[in-house]
């Protein structure tokens, strides 16, 4: 069965968006309750015109965002695929896109925090070349998050 895939660039406003982010959210806090309080600070969605979402038959299953972190920098967030468009590529889809994107506005790396138990996306992340570095603010004494860097 082919399905149609659409790759659109929005911005956090977007239903779609705002949709799988509580999805995500609900399954990192199944997986991680424990740290809840430690890391609500940083996951809150402020204005983002640097979205990605990726459409299945119409239907959204997937996203990414990026934000900028200095002047040559910017930090991937955001990053999911419902559980039933896994297994497609649609993250790593996501990756490129967000990295052509920043790319095309003049960043040269990209840096990216992401939760020890996701086995998978640290996976995914090396595959296509990110790194494992030193945790970055505001990460730095976090022992459960993984920091990870590449040149775009």
């Amino acid at each position: 069965m082919n399905n149609k895939i659409e790759i659109t660039k929005t911005t956090s406003e977007s239903q779609d968006f705002i949709d799988l982010i509580a999805a995500l959210d609900t399954s990192l806090w199944e997986c991680y309750p424990e740290l809840k309080t430690n890391y609500w600070r940083n996951n809150v969605i402020e204005l983002n015109p640097n979205v990605v979402i990726i459409y299945l038959d119409d239907k959204a299953v997937a996203c990414g965002c990026f934000k900028k972190y200095d002047k040559d920098t910017i930090e991937l967030k955001r990053m999911f695929v419902s559980p039933e468009a896994r297994g497609m590529g649609l993250a790593q889809k996501i990756l490129h896109e967000l990295e052509l994107w920043a790319h095309e506005l003049g960043f040269s790396l990209s840096v990216l925090e992401t939760l020890y138990k996701q086995k998978e996306a640290i996976g995914l992340y090396q595959k296509v070349g990110y790194a494992i570095v030193d945790n970055y603010e505001p990460y730095v004494g976090l022992e459960n998050s993984i920091c990870m860097k590449k040149q775009i």
